[in-house]
């Protein structure tokens, strides 16, 4: 009998799992659609007629919301990215098993943590 065969999660589990991930990645692409909507939206709050001070105020605020909604939406691709890969472990049934110490990530974690793919103690070794 072989002994490094890895341990993992029932397919049970990983349905549940992959239900959870379903469930995130909706969400996430529901939020990403609105920052795209909020940087890509023009912003013309009808300032034409106000003083040209308070233009380059509001101009300069826009530009700023529209940098920080395009960061907010680089990180939500990112962590949609990440979701769709878990996704790939479930379907692999590699799911849940750490990358650097090959056990098995405690439910807890990947419950909050849906695309985590290092044991809390793996995390802590790269500190």
């Amino acid at each position: 009998m072989s002994t490094d065969v890895k341990e993992r999660y029932s397919d049970a589990d990983l349905a549940e799992f992959k239900a959870l991930i379903r469930k995130k990645i909706e969400k996430a692409q529901e939020q990403l659609e609105i920052y795209q909507s909020a940087y890509k939206n023009d912003g013309n709050n009808g300032t034409d007629d106000t003083s040209p001070t308070f233009k380059a105020f509001e101009e300069g605020s826009e530009t700023m919301s529209k940098e920080a909604n395009s960061q907010l939406a680089i990180r939500q691709e990112k962590f949609i990215r990440d979701l769709k890969n878990a996704l790939l472990r479930v379907e692999n049934k590699t799911y849940g098993i750490c990358r650097v110490t090959g056990k098995l990530i405690a439910k807890e974690r990947l419950l909050l943590v849906p695309h985590a793919t290092l044991s809390i103690e793996a995390k802590n070794l790269q500190r």
